[in-house]
């Protein structure tokens, strides 16, 4: 059975006090409310990963992760952060290949396929992220785009290693624009890539791999979408700010 993960994308957001009464808040809700198996991944800034790890400790199903990481694994490459470091701070999962680093910072496919290489080694699970701008998808190029997203970033992996990487669709055109993809469209991505994974590694590896949704997730239409037969949780973000939001969010995944 494929795990079902939901992760909070916090982004530039929330100063350090911020950030801990988030935790605090989240981390109590659902102890309280949520009883599901589903693996909630708290992804704060840089700064807080440590004391975010920290005070989750030991807790079942609720992990930290970041938001980004070197493609090297050290030297002289100021500014930067590498895996292994995030590791040995309590980090488990990392962003890679988000649409903003995409579209801000220039990250293509290659680049993302060595930082899923240099997560890897340094023992993160990636949560690799693919998606179309609205002009591609209006063009009807987003089955294209998707693909080569895919195959370039993450295709390069033996099984063994890609069995380790969380893809994530994120539709650019609906990120914080509080457009969502309809259930059906996403769906239909969601069966895209898993049958890209299908004809690379096999109907087993194809059916085990977790593909998240993101692009204005809310607590309103989650459960619909979390309903459908490929879309296996969630990277959400303006809604993962919140505590009540995120943990109806979390509370809708069964």
């Amino acid at each position: 059975m494929r795990k079902k993960i939901i992760a909070g994308n916090w982004k530039m957001n929330k100063t350090f006090e911020e950030g801990m009464a988030l935790v605090t808040e989240i981390n109590g809700m659902l102890r309280d409310e949520y009883q599901g198996s589903a693996e909630v991944v708290i992804i704060p800034p840089f700064t807080h990963v440590n004391a975010v790890s920290r005070m989750l400790g030991d807790e079942k199903n609720i992990s930290t992760g970041a938001q980004n990481c070197s493609n090297h694994a050290s030297g002289a490459y100021t500014g930067e952060v590498s895996a292994a470091m995030l590791y040995s701070v309590g980090a488990k999962y990392v962003i890679i290949g988000h649409s903003e680093r995409r579209q801000y910072f220039m990250e293509h496919n290659a680049w993302l396929a060595q930082k899923v290489d240099a997560a890897l080694a340094g023992s993160l699970l990636p949560i690799y992220c693919c998606g179309e701008t609205l002009e591609e998808r209006d063009s009807n190029k987003h089955f294209e785009v998707l693909e080569a997203q895919i195959k370039e970033g993450l295709f390069h992996l033996a099984a063994e290693q890609f069995s380790n990487v969380v893809i994530a669709y994120e539709p650019v055109w609906a990120i914080g624009t509080g457009k969502t993809a309809s259930t059906q469209q996403a769906q239909e991505v969601h069966a895209f890539i898993r049958n890209l994974v299908k004809e690379k590694y096999g109907d087993t590896l194809a059916q085990q791999t977790t593909i998240q949704y993101g692009g204005s997730v809310k607590p309103d239409n989650a459960a619909e979408l979390f309903a459908a037969s490929d879309i296996d949780g969630a990277l959400v973000g303006g809604a993962a700010l919140q505590s009540r939001s995120f943990v109806d969010i979390v509370k809708a995944m069964r």
